[in-house]
């Protein structure tokens, strides 16, 4: 059976191979790029697989709050049902690392905006939906300051804390919906694969993005992630896994969402 799909940051990397993956089983596919003419060639790339599923193209700068925003209420009017939602778009080195916004842009792109855009588009998701949320083996705790903008951190840093963030996040939201709304996990696709990221911020060729390419068409497909909610998929080792103790936390989850809703009361009118 067809399914709707959005894949953020799918104009390369993982998130091409996902869409491509996902388009080839047949899916009406909704691709998601920051730069036209990029997801324009993946529109193009994609729909030149014979017997390939429906495709859409959106643009979004995901840095930027109020375009996440604007891109939600944009799904939901050409689009009043989903099926899963990939939070796969992911920033870890960049020239500048300030956002409009006042942000850090690992943050924001990682953590904040994903939290936003699966609050706004949960409604078209309903229980029988799922959210999957591009985790990481890299995971130090987080600092709330610089998450709301007022501490800076290295690139490292920044990264291994957004990504704790969202998995901290996906936690909380999933026990708030208490199985009424979809599904929402974390999945770690495999350390190192070679997407543009990991060989623009480590230098190294990397391995197979078909690998994490695989994961996540399993858990936005299979029922193995059906009744998965709030989990972490750990696909180093293959399986369902306990992520970094602050996860576990729930005060620590609570102030996470909490720093993380006070930035969107400030920036989206």
């Amino acid at each position: 059976m067809q399914k709707i799909i959005l894949v953020t940051g799918s104009t390369d990397g993982i998130g091409l191979e996902t869409a491509k993956k996902l388009v080839e089983l047949g899916n009406h596919v909704l691709l998601h790029g920051r730069n036209p003419g990029k997801l324009k060639d993946a529109e193009d790339k994609l729909k030149a697989f014979p017997g390939s599923g429906k495709i859409d193209s959106y643009v979004c700068d995901l840095s930027s709050l109020a375009d996440v925003s604007a891109f939600a209420k944009t799904i939901a009017r050409h689009h009043p049902n989903l099926d899963v939602v990939i939070n796969n778009a992911g920033v870890y080195s960049t020239a500048n690392t300030i956002t409009q916004d006042g942000l850090d842009v690992r943050f924001a792109v990682n953590t904040i905006a994903p939290y936003l855009l699966t609050q706004q588009l949960a409604p078209l998701l309903g229980p029988s939906g799922r959210v999957i949320n591009l985790s990481s083996a890299a995971q130090a705790p987080v600092n709330t300051e610089a998450l709301i903008g007022k501490a800076q951190l290295s690139d490292g840093e920044a990264y291994a804390q957004s990504k704790l963030a969202l998995t901290m996040w996906t936690r909380s939201m999933a026990q708030s919906l208490n199985g009424d709304g979809p599904v929402i996990v974390a999945v770690n696709p495999a350390s190192m694969l070679g997407s543009k990221m990991v060989k623009d911020a480590f230098g190294v060729a990397g391995g197979d993005i078909k690998i994490g390419a695989d994961i996540l068409c399993r858990a936005a497909l299979s029922d193995e992630f059906a009744t998965a909610s709030g989990l972490y998929f750990d696909n180093d080792i293959g399986r369902f896994s306990s992520p970094h103790p602050d996860a576990l936390n729930d005060q620590k989850s609570q102030d996470v969402v909490s720093a993380i809703e006070s930035v969107l009361d400030r920036v989206i009118p």
